[in-house]
C-alpha cells in the first residue's frame, strides 16, 4: 500500500500551495459518507481513512501549524457531482475512518466563518459550491472529489512549474476569441467549433493563494466556459458533432448554441444519453474546455476525473456558473440531475476517438495549432 503523508510533506504541500501566512483562522477538512442511495466502495472508505489520517497527524502537530484550529467535518452526500452543499455538517469527535463518524451537528456556514482553508476529501466532487462559498466567507480551499491512493505522488510535483505551464494556455484562452477541434472516429472526421467570446479562463496550476480561490488537487489545467449564448440578439456559436466514447460504443451528440439537442448514433448508450437530454436540456450544455497539462510531467490515468482531466484536453457537459457561466442549478428541471461532468479526451481513456487538432482563433483573425495528432505544440 502507498504510504500516506508525512506531517513534514503534508506541511509542505499547504505552505506551498496555500501561501500560509503567519497567523491563519482554522483548517477545516470535509468528508462525505454513503447512503443507501449511494453506496460505500472500498476506495470511499480509503479516501475517508487518508483524510482521517491528515486531520490526526495535522492535530498532534497543531503547534507546529499558523491554524488557530484543525477539524474535520461530515456530511451526507449530496447525490450528484456538483450539487449544493446541506447547510450543516457534524464536527467530528472520532478518528475513525469508517462511515459513523458523526459528532456535533454545526452550520456550515459558521464553519466557513472561522476557515482559512478548506480541504474536502469528497465522493462527490464540492467544486461548484465551494468555488461560490469561497467568493462569500474568503477562504482558500482544495477539492479532491474521486482522490486516490494512487494520486498521492502527485502531490509531490512542483507546483510552480505546473502552474507555469497551465498559465502559457490560459493566456490563449482569455486572447481566443473561438477554439476549433478536428476529432477523427474510426477513419471519419468530426469538427467543433467553440464560442470563447465574452469569457475569462481559470488557471487551475495548483496554487491557491488567493482569498476567495478554490481549485483541484492535483491540479493542471486552464479551462474557460463557452459563451452560453445569455446575451440578447447574440447567440453562441458553438455547433459542430462532438464524439464521447462509452466503453465500446461513440456516441455523437449535434451541438447547436453550445447544448447538445440530440445524439446522432444509435445504441444503448447512446439511447440513454438522449433520454438524458429530453428529460434535463441543462445536461447538455457544453460547460467547459479544458486543456490538462499532467501528462507532460509522466502522470498517468487512475480513473478518477479529478486527475484524468488534468492530463489533457477534456470538454464538460452540465453546471457552468461555478465557472463564470450562466448554467446553475436553478437550469435544471430537478435538482437531482445537477452535474458538471467531464470527457477526457486521452487514448488510454477514449482510444476510439483522436484529437487530431485544437487550433485558437484570436480577435487578430490570428489562427494558432496548440494541438497536433494529440501532442501540444506550444
Amino acid at each position: 500500500m502507498i504510504q500516506n503523508l508525512t506531517f513534514s510533506e503534508l506541511s509542505t504541500l499547504f505552505r506551498s500551495v496555500f501561501g500560509l501566512e503567519s497567523l491563519e483562522r482554522g483548517l477545516t477538512i470535509l468528508i462525505d459518507l454513503p447512503d443507501s442511495n449511494v453506496p460505500d466502495s472500498a476506495e470511499w472508505a480509503d479516501r475517508r481513512r487518508i483524510a482521517v489520517e491528515w486531520f490526526v497527524e495535522l492535530s498532534n502537530h497543531a503547534r507546529e501549524l499558523p491554524f488557530d484550529d484543525v477539524r474535520l467535518c461530515t456530511y451526507g452526500n449530496v447525490r450528484t457531482n456538483n450539487n449544493d452543499l446541506p447547510p450543516t455538517v457534524s464536527i467530528s469527535s472520532r478518528t475513525s475512518a469508517d462511515h459513523a463518524l458523526w459528532g456535533e451537528t454545526v452550520a456550515l456556514e459558521e464553519v466557513l466563518k472561522n476557515t482559512s482553508v478548506v480541504l474536502a476529501l469528497t465522493e462527490l466532487s464540492a467544486t461548484a459550491p465551494l468555488k461560490n462559498l469561497a467568493k462569500k466567507f474568503g477562504f482558500r480551499g482544495a477539492t479532491l472529489p474521486g482522490f486516490s491512493r494512487r494520486m498521492l505522488p502527485t502531490l509531490a510535483l512542483d507546483y510552480e512549474k505546473v502552474h507555469a505551464r497551465v498559465m502559457q494556455f490560459k493566456s490563449r484562452l482569455d486572447e481566443a476569441k473561438e477554439a476549433f477541434i478536428v476529432f477523427s472516429v474510426l477513419g471519419k472526421q468530426y469538427d467543433m467549433l467553440f464560442d470563447l467570446r465574452h469569457r475569462t479562463a481559470h488557471a487551475s496550476g495548483g496554487l491557491m493563494r488567493e482569498p476567495g480561490v478554490v481549485g483541484n488537487l492535483p491540479s493542471g489545467e486552464a479551462y474557460i466556459v463557452p459563451y452560453e449564448g445569455e446575451r440578447t440578439d447574440d447567440p453562441s456559436k458553438t455547433a459542430g458533432t462532438l464524439p464521447v466514447q462509452f466503453g465500446d460504443e461513440i456516441v455523437l451528440y449535434n451541438i447547436t448554441a453550445n447544448k447538445a439537442t440530440d445524439v446522432l448514433t444509435q445504441g444503448p448508450r447512446s439511447e440513454e444519453e438522449r433520454k438524458k437530454l429530453t428529460a434535463e436540456p441543462a445536461y447538455g450544455n457544453i460547460a467547459e474546455i479544458g486543456i490538462g497539462v499532467l501528462g507532460e510531467w509522466g502522470v498517468t490515468p487512475v480513473g478518477s476525473i479529478l486527475l484524468d482531466e488534468k492530463l489533457g484536453l477534456h470538454i464538460a457537459f452540465g453546471r457552468s456558473e461555478h465557472f463564470g457561466g450562466v448554467t446553475s442549478p436553478a437550469s435544471f428541471r430537478d435538482p437531482k440531475n445537477v452535474v458538471h461532468i467531464d470527457r477526457v479526451y486521452i487514448p488510454t481513456i477514449q482510444p476510439l476517438v483522436h484529437v487530431e487538432e485544437v487550433a485558437f482563433v484570436y480577435a487578430s483573425g490570428n489562427r494558432e495549432t496548440i494541438l497536433k495528432s494529440g501532442m501540444y505544440t506550444v
